[in-house]
């Protein structure tokens, strides 16, 4: 589970060994892989785990203070934070590490807490210091409230974290008898979360993974997609409402407006936090000369396993409890499932790109790529160096053969987005038409990808 995680475990322990006290905030959205890191920190150290509840000042008191009782560290029923901190650091070795979960629930309880910890960790003395790592999977609000604020509390974070999703290929690793194609499937339904990777084993198809690891009502991942935004936000059935028109393709604001009968500033509220809990993105095309031909003001569902919950369950809800897990994957899911996968293919395809990036193995080395979505086609990543020589990628899931009618199409594309395509690269789940296999042979600047090769 740690696989594709030791940066992150090495920042965690730069903090731990240098002197005197540290704060640090560690945070991420859901099933990210906190908690398995954090144990992985504490493992070789003096630590203590509190979990926080969602729940008032005084049961949190009580309800640490009766873990503590439990431990044989402290007697009192209802201690205060600083006769918590206290008792923990008098026990075992000198230098150790609390870790505080979810700490949001005890911050907005007690909104002197982050005063209380800092008053605590400045009066230690610096040889017997300790590292309070405080967790947290409310990441809209860590950035609002904790990190992006001025004063003492931020001056006093000595390091903030964020865990982000992990790659196609730690994926990949995850899944050792997964095709690489299985593994593509897996990925546009599970994300690079690896608390839902637990979910699917590798022994059974995706089919049988989706069957019985998804559909079947007594499984975990059932509810997920529900309870992903119920836990996060008030007033669901609003942000349920948009949420499902984009999944059924209303991507525009308009087009949302039109569908829901909200407002449009009520909608545009609602998109930004969907956007803040990076459930939701607002996709901004590359900048080329060729604006006249991009499409603004599209919104996209970026949490692949919310995308397939309200993609396939939400909307079907009725046939998902009447029918069999067989009878509804075939009717609703096999049809349109290709379709599915292809966004998360183009995301494997410029992750590999910017693997490649990273080593030095393309003909250029730049700094920022990004997507540009036209009217009337689309290129799927786009790049360049910093003296302008542009590098595009497209990506095709779909069809079962790449033509050379389609790299015309592609062609076409660069002059309504008004650039010069220096080098192209395709990728292809398939195969290429030997026209295109030819033209790869007398083109040096185009290459051919297939799917294994990534």
């Amino acid at each position: 589970m740690l696989s594709g995680r030791m940066q992150e475990l090495q920042y965690l322990n730069q903090h731990y060994d240098q002197r005197g006290s540290q704060i640090l905030v560690i945070y991420g959205q859901k099933h990210i892989g906190k908690t398995t890191l954090i144990k992985e920190f504490m493992q070789d150290k003096g630590g203590y785990y509190y979990l926080a509840r969602p729940c008032s000042e005084r049961e949190q008191v009580f309800q640490w203070g009766r873990q503590l009782r439990i431990d044989g560290i402290i007697n009192n029923d209802f201690p205060d934070y600083n006769d918590i901190f206290t008792a923990i650091c008098e026990s075992g070795v000198s230098k150790k590490v609390i870790v505080i979960d979810e700490f949001h629930n005890i911050v907005k309880a007690d909104d002197t807490f982050m005063e209380k910890l800092i008053e605590f960790t400045d009066n230690r003395n610096e040889k017997s210091g300790i590292t309070f790592a405080l967790c947290s999977s409310s990441t809209s609000w860590i950035e609002n409230n904790i990190l992006e604020q001025n004063g003492e509390t931020a001056h006093k974070i000595s390091g903030a974290l964020k865990i982000k999703e992990l790659s196609f290929v730690d994926l990949v690793h995850r899944f050792p008898d997964f095709r690489i194609e299985e593994c593509v499937e897996a990925y546009s339904i599970l994300g690079g979360i690896p608390g839902l990777w637990n979910q699917f084993d590798d022994k059974l198809t995706i089919q049988q993974n989706i069957c019985r690891n998804i559909l079947n009502p007594d499984c975990f991942l059932f509810d997920e997609g529900d309870r992903m935004v119920a836990e996060q936000l008030r007033e669901t059935s609003v942000y349920n409402t948009i949420l499902a028109a984009i999944a059924a393709g209303k991507c525009k604001l308009n087009d949302i407006y039109l569908h829901t009968g909200f407002s449009r500033a009520k909608i545009s509220v609602y998109l930004k936090n969907l956007i803040e809990l990076e459930l939701v993105e607002k996709v901004n095309s590359y900048d080329t000369a060729g604006r006249e031909n991009t499409q603004k003001g599209l919104y996209r569902i970026v949490h692949p396993f919310v995308d397939f919950y309200f993609t396939y369950m939400y909307p079907n809800m009725s046939a998902l409890h009447t029918l069999s897990v067989g009878e509804f994957y075939n009717i609703y899911i096999y049809p349109e499932f290709k379709k599915y996968v292809s966004t998360y293919f183009k995301q494997v395809c410029c992750q590999h790109l910017e693997k490649l990036n990273e080593r030095g193995r393309l003909p250029i080395r730049y700094k920022q790529s990004g997507e540009w979505v036209g009217k009337d086609g689309a290129i799927d990543f786009i790049a360049q160096d910093e003296n302008g020589k542009t590098l595009i990628g497209v990506c095709d899931w779909e069809k079962p053969m790449f033509t050379y009618a389609d790299y015309q199409w592609i062609l076409d594309c660069t002059e309504k987005a008004r650039i010069n395509a220096d080098y192209i690269y395709l990728y292809t789940a398939s195969r290429f038409d030997e026209k295109l296999n030819l033209e790869a042979k007398v083109k040096p600047n185009l290459k051919l990808m297939l799917i294994s090769d990534i």
